[in-house]
């Protein structure tokens, strides 16, 4: 891996935000290379408040949606909640269409099928709106490329509001509010939020309008803080703060449906991580295996006997998807071995049975073998669908529109894109997007990355300073959890192989002043041999909390080891 020390800030701005907030050097130092270098900036960091929220109104067109809406509880219009089927999507239309059913009845919610219609707004939902006297769509996580489809439901007497997060293209849909804070012209503060972080936003700005205060709104925050996760956007912020109260509502008073995921897998306190890799999933694993709506359900459910049936259906689906996932990364694997490709600046791989559902959570498996921009592609119908991953630093987005003449259709991230394109086009386009990637990728950013925060030493790691270090969560992209490097370290000669198959590293360390710690690091078994041969060797963590037999101990989550020089 690729070890890339952060610049450290200069001993004015640490000392000041140290005294200022009474911490020690190494936490201001952490402190200000978040940003967070006045004691006002690391009041609204360590004491979030809703309060601190921005005025939704001044999002482009959020006048007009809610004006919109308002009006059509009014006349008693039938209202479509209507969103992607992914984490975002589904947790916007439980978010959105809850809310609504406060106000009015005249809400139902719909979830594209994965297969037969794809991403985003489909003709196939607008003729569902059609066929059952819906005159007001609300999309969400999905539409603002959508310009055929809603000039499609304008002229069959349909409106529009879009709720997006996606970079919009050159054109605008012509919908009655199109919100996403990425507009050009859009001159909301905060342009990070996602799909159901718009969502939140307009319910916002109604409650706002009928007079309510944003506190009435904490019971929704459990669904913002699961999108928020799942989606990888920044937790700066808006995200910040509705991350941290969401938390705290999925861990004093979810809501059933997340109750009943929580009370699956027997966990008491879940973190951001946690919501990453253990709740987003199971979400996830209804529109992969069958269809996003039973996620909306579960998540709407107010019955928690109810919903705990629900969870234990969507269990099933994600070990399904677990399997799947595993038998087409073998393939995938096996396919770039045999086609010779491991030489690659991508990684592009296709076969026709392939599930739709989890060729995304493939192309990451595959970046974890092969560091290169991946695509996986699978047949959907008459054409090819892929999904997109990349490596950090490398805008795969920007790579795909170079690739315009072969596709049908795309949209996505930076970092992650979705794709269509004829069967015919597969070889050129493949040819041309190794080609694109190849001149414009860096060679640095083909070898895996570790940003390191700080150099401490093992003597700094006391109790005092995890609980610190704790209190800068919830951590995710603009605000990771910390990851330090400590230098000199030898083996006590008690560390060992570990795990079932012994492909982990229990390591037994002492500083050269003489500190003891333990680590842990996974899949780092390699370098047992080294370690026990060198005089010294340096480790790149985090820190985590170990609990065995009732104890609770500090123990370092190593990342990375280097003999030293």
């Amino acid at each position: 891996m690729r070890w890339t020390l952060k610049d450290k800030p200069s001993e004015e701005k640490i000392n000041h935000i140290a005294k200022e907030i009474n911490v020690n050097t190494t936490i201001a130092a952490l402190l200000v290379q978040r940003g967070i270098d006045t004691f006002e900036k690391a009041k609204s960091f360590f004491r979030p408040s809703l309060d601190e929220l921005h005025d939704p109104f001044l999002m482009a067109d959020m006048q007009k949606a809610v004006d919109r809406i308002e009006k059509a509880i009014k006349n008693n219009e039938n209202m479509l909640v209507y969103g992607d089927y992914d984490v975002d999507g589904t947790t916007a239309v439980s978010l959105v269409s809850s809310y609504l059913r406060t106000l009015t009845t005249n809400v139902a919610t719909y979830i594209p099928d994965r297969y037969e219609e794809g991403y985003g707004v489909s003709f196939q939902g607008i003729d569902f709106a059609e066929d059952n006297d819906f005159s007001l769509i609300i999309a969400l996580d999905c539409g603002i490329k959508a310009i055929d489809k809603v000039e499609y439901a304008t002229k069959k007497g349909i409106d529009f509001i879009i709720c997006d997060h996606h970079r919009p293209g050159a054109r605008l849909p012509k919908a009655i509010a199109v919100l996403d804070p990425k507009r050009d012209d859009c001159q909301y503060p905060y342009d990070e939020l996602c799909g159901c972080g718009v969502g939140f936003k307009l319910i916002q700005a109604i409650a706002s309008n009928r007079g309510g205060e944003v506190e009435q709104l904490k019971p929704y925050l459990d669904l913002v803080a699961t999108a928020i996760a799942a989606d990888i956007v920044p937790i700066t912020g808006e995200n910040r703060i509705l991350a941290h109260f969401g938390l705290q509502q999925i861990n004093c008073n979810p809501r059933p449906g997340i109750k009943a995921l929580i009370h699956q897998i027997k966990k008491e306190t879940l973190t951001i991580t946690d919501v990453v890799f253990i709740i987003a999933p199971r979400i996830n694993a209804a529109g992969r295996m069958k269809h996003g709506n039973h996620a909306v359900e579960l998540l709407t459910q107010t019955d928690f006997d109810t919903a705990c049936s629900m969870a234990w259906g969507i269990e099933q689906f994600n070990t399904d998807r677990k399997n799947l996932d595993e038998i087409i990364t073998k393939e995938a694997l096996l396919q770039i071995e045999i086609n010779d490709e491991t030489e690659n600046f991508t990684t592009v791989v296709y076969q026709s049975n392939w599930h739709k559902g989890v060729i995304g959570i493939v192309a990451s498996r595959l970046i974890e073998t092969y560091y290169r921009p991946t695509l996986v592609f699978t047949k959907n119908g008459d054409k090819l669908a892929a999904s997109a991953r990349s490596v950090s630093g490398f805008d795969i987005y920007n790579a795909l529109e170079q690739c315009s003449e072969y596709i049908e259709q795309f949209g996505g991230h930076k970092y992650a894109a979705g794709l269509t394109l004829l069967e015919e086009n597969y070889e050129g386009f493949k040819k041309h997007f190794e080609n694109v990637v190849k001149i414009t990728i860096q060679d640095e950013l083909l070898t895996p990355e570790i940003k390191i925060d700080l150099e401490i030493e093992i003597a700094d790691i006391t109790p005092k300073f995890y609980r610190i270090l704790k209190q800068l969560a919830p951590f995710g992209p603009q605000n990771m959890k910390p990851v330090f490097l400590t230098k000199g370290l030898k083996d006590t000669g008690y560390s060992r192989k570990v795990g079932s198959d012994e492909s982990h590293l229990k390591l037994d360390m002492v500083s050269n002043d003489g500190v003891k710690i333990n680590g842990i690091g996974f899949n780092l078994a390699h370098h047992y041999d080294e370690i026990a041969k060198s005089n010294s060797f340096d480790i790149v963590f985090t820190i985590e909390e170990n609990q065995w037999n009732g104890n609770t101990s500090l123990q370092l989550n190593i990342k990375d080891i280097r003999m030293s020089f």
